[in-house]
């Protein structure tokens, strides 16, 4: 058994909030979205991303990385589509990052730089890698993570929903073992706290719901210039 909890928030900056997630325990299927776009654009793209994916799992009895990796193109193709329909939706898109409990998995599929972390009691680590230019091309050019952060291609993604119709969709598969946390963030999030604060969130003896707030008021305490969201898991003993 899995128990989980999400939380998003508009942050200090923004009037708005482009996130979306979807926690659908029946299905074992955990999700979030960062929408980006103009007027409502963003916020369309995110909603409409995770309800494909968990339209996907209500009727297939599949439950393997394949799968996974399908129903996130299938959110691709229908941004794509509702964008292309609507002219006030043009160029809207979203990043997406899904996590399936396979019993003794968690399978996690991500498209853009919203993050899966796992919590195994010891430490904390990054499941997923960004597809942004700052982690695809800065970072293999040798550039310092001090001027990665002050670059102006810093935020630039290399791949998002509904961008391009040949979407490359990141896969992983990581044992779920009792005790264990994933936690899927928005870039809002991990953008701005800091590694060692995630681990003294996640090593705490709190409850799912707290650890969240306490997420939340740790982007918020940073400024928090994006929406935030962390959608928490943790495998039962």
């Amino acid at each position: 058994m899995t128990e989980a909890f999400g939380l998003s928030d508009v942050g200090c900056v923004r009037s708005n909030n482009e996130d979306s997630y979807r926690i659908e325990r029946e299905l074992g299927l955990y999700l979030l979205a960062d929408g980006m776009g103009g007027a409502n654009a963003g916020e369309r793209a995110s909603e409409l991303a995770v309800e494909a994916v968990a339209a996907v799992f209500r009727f297939t009895p599949d439950r393997d990385a394949q799968a996974l990796v399908k129903a996130v193109e299938t959110a691709n193709e229908q941004v794509r589509e509702l964008a292309k329909n609507d002219p006030q939706l043009e160029g809207m898109g979203t990043t997406l990052v899904a996590a399936l409990d396979n019993g003794e998995e968690l399978l996690i599929a991500s498209v853009g730089d919203s993050r899966a972390y796992l919590w195994d009691g010891n430490s904390v680590r990054a499941i997923t890698q960004d597809q942004s230019w700052v982690n695809e091309v800065g970072r293999p050019l040798g550039l310092d993570e001090a001027s990665l952060k002050t670059h102006p291609l810093r935020n630039v993604l290399t791949m998002a929903i509904g961008a391009s119709p040949n979407v490359v969709v990141n896969h992983y598969s990581i044992p779920w073992t009792p005790g264990s946390l994933a936690l899927l963030s928005s870039d809002g999030l991990h953008g701005v706290v800091r590694t060692d604060k995630f681990e003294e969130i996640l090593r705490s003896k709190e409850s799912l719901e707290e650890k969240c707030r306490r997420f939340i008021q740790a982007a918020r305490d940073a400024g928090a210039p994006d929406n935030v969201t962390a959608v928490l898991l943790r495998r039962e003993y």
